[in-house]
């Protein structure tokens, strides 16, 4: 039987590999609907007022497959599900050592003793 880590390691691998390929697909595409623009405008002259509009159209479908590009090899690379776990534990380690910060203060003020356990509702009402 297959353990629970492979298991998530496969599914990781499996979502990178569909990813990878939708950009590729995508690419593709970009290839097929440039030629498709460039055939319309020149060949049987669509939009002709606009003069040479096909190159402004591929120019935007170029910055939107770069901006695909960057969000696969670069943005989800480096801000992916680890990237996210490892930053919320961070933020909690944070807010944990506000609240045993928040929780001296008070002992030194006098305001509680260090007997005092507060619930975890009041402690967060403190933190606000």
């Amino acid at each position: 039987m297959e353990s629970k880590g492979q298991h998530e390691l496969y599914e990781k691998a499996r979502k990178r590999v569909k990813q990878k390929k939708r950009l590729y697909y995508h690419f593709v595409l970009f290839l097929v609907g440039s030629v498709f623009l460039i055939v319309l405008n020149l060949v049987f002259n669509v939009g002709e007022q606009f003069g040479e509009w096909f190159k402004y159209a591929i120019a935007l479908w170029l910055v939107v497959w770069i901006l695909h590009f960057i969000n696969i090899f670069i943005t989800k690379r480096f801000f992916g599900k680890e990237w996210e776990r490892k930053e919320t534990e961070k933020l909690i380690e944070k807010h944990l050592d506000k609240s045993e910060d928040l929780e001296r203060s008070l002992i030194k003020k006098g305001m509680i003793t260090p007997d005092d356990k507060l619930p975890e509702s009041q402690k967060k009402s403190l933190d606000v």
